[in-house]
């Protein structure tokens, strides 16, 4: 599989996907997009990968967002045309029933923000910037900026962000719970492997359902959400890998999961 604006590799069950534009601060044009999407539906498939991290390459930009010479052609009817109904990085990776992990290495601006967004984890270096800067551009956020950030930040910092434009900086992400972890520079590779390798450790049919279960308590009230759990919970003990987990914490042993 070839591709001009990411580079994809897999390795030790972990699918990685690079976005590949330093020149642009790693920009999102239809390209690009159109890769990332190929990528991630290859990594869903694939029953090797238990893991899969997003990032960008070079070190000033996990990606700045949308390439701005789009906009220029864009028009109502296009992009009513290109998004209803499609399939896109932002959602898309919130299906994907194994582990999805931003590692954010400067810049993640309008759809770079939303695309960490729709990451399960992030991971982000001490010199990260977070933010939804459309309003400089004449737009909103169009990636689903506008209904995840609320959620993971609150209602009126989302509003301070979106309206201003402004970026905020890897520790106030962390400590608005927008990012999992910041870390120097040079230990954002080790701290990722470091997940990872718990992630790896864990059942993959399990984490699946984990997954399911938290997203389902964002999209749903209360009441469904728990019915959801309960459903999912259950849906445990039909799985191999519940009898080896147990079997494995009595015996005091490390488990051998097999995703089954």
């Amino acid at each position: 599989m070839k591709f001009e604006t990411i580079i994809y590799e897999k390795k030790d069950n972990v699918a990685w996907i690079t976005l590949n534009r330093p020149e642009k601060f790693n920009a999102q044009n239809q390209t690009l997009r159109s890769e990332v999407m190929a990528a991630l539906e290859d990594a869903k498939d694939d029953d090797e990968v238990q893991v899969i991290v997003l990032t960008g390459a070079g070190d000033r930009a996990f990606s700045a967002g949308a390439d701005i010479n789009m906009f220029l052609d864009w028009t109502t009817i296009s992009v009513i045309t290109s998004t209803k109904g499609a399939k896109r990085p932002y959602t898309f990776i919130r299906e994907i029933p194994k582990p999805v992990i931003a590692m954010v290495n400067g810049l993640a601006l309008g759809g770079g923000c939303e695309l960490a967004m729709g990451c399960d984890i992030i991971i982000a270096s001490e010199n990260a910037r977070f933010g939804q800067p459309e309003i400089s551009v004449g737009v909103i956020p169009g990636g689903v900026g506008t209904q995840m950030l609320p959620r993971l930040v609150g209602e009126k910092k989302a509003k301070e962000m979106i309206f201003t434009g402004d970026p905020i900086s890897a520790e106030e992400a962390l400590r608005l719970g927008l990012v999992n972890k910041v870390v120097p520079a040079d230990k954002l590779r080790e701290t990722v492997d470091e997940v990872i390798k718990k992630l790896k450790s864990k059942s993959p049919a399990i984490l699946k359902f984990a997954k399911l279960a938290v997203n389902k308590s964002l999209d749903t009230p209360l009441s469904v959400g728990v019915e959801c759990e309960t459903d999912l919970f259950a849906l445990c003990f039909g799985t191999q890998d519940q009898k080896e987990g147990a079997k494995a914490f009595l015996e005091k042993r490390p488990a051998k999961y097999t995703g089954k």
